[in-house]
């Protein structure tokens, strides 16, 4: 008798802790955030040979509410699909066939990029720009960086450039500075 109730409170348990699991994934699903190359503007995007800007504005205290909103937005949207690669990698690793090798060397990937981008956001951030988010992706790096009083300048984007040039092995030409304002 004993055993039948350790059982019954064991499944009940397991039940609880599995709807709770259901829920929390039924919710993460309608709190869809944008892709980072959605939120992009290509008027304020740098070219090779130039940067182009949208106007000047001065810097208000509801952009610079927007400015946190949206790199909040970024990272949260990055992290989700790191996390979704990872776990799906972290999946077929556990049926541990033959490519669990390349699984492998897959998650080391994902790894080293968000290294490198916690890197090269953290060094932007440390030459006094106020916010910075770094998204790698397709042989391409682009850097959105909170717009200072004046904006970006010529020597902004440069020391922005050097910095993603020393934490990567990109050139350039795939390097991408996004003014946020």
């Amino acid at each position: 008798m004993k055993i039948w109730k350790k059982n019954l409170v064991a499944a009940a348990v397991l039940l609880t802790v599995c709807g709770g699991i259901y829920a929390n994934w039924a919710y993460s699903q309608q709190q869809a955030v944008s892709d980072i190359t959605d939120t992009f503007d290509e008027s304020k995007l740098m070219s090779s040979d130039k940067l182009v800007m949208a106007g000047d504005s001065a810097i208000s205290e509801d952009s610079v509410n927007t400015m946190t909103d949206y790199f909040a937005a970024v990272r949260l949207s990055r992290q989700e699909a790191r996390d979704s690669a990872v776990s799906l990698l972290q999946e077929a690793m556990a049926y541990g066939d033959e490519t669990a090798t390349q699984t492998s060397t897959e998650l080391e990937e994902i790894v080293n990029l968000a290294l490198c981008e916690a890197q090269i956001e953290s060094l932007v951030i440390a030459k006094g720009y106020e916010d910075c988010v770094t998204y790698i992706a397709n042989d391409a790096v682009s850097v959105a960086v909170a717009a200072p009083e004046n904006g970006l300048q010529q020597a902004d984007v440069a020391v922005i450039a050097d910095i993603v040039l020393t934490q990567s092995d990109y050139t350039m030409d795939q390097i991408h500075v996004v003014e946020v304002k």
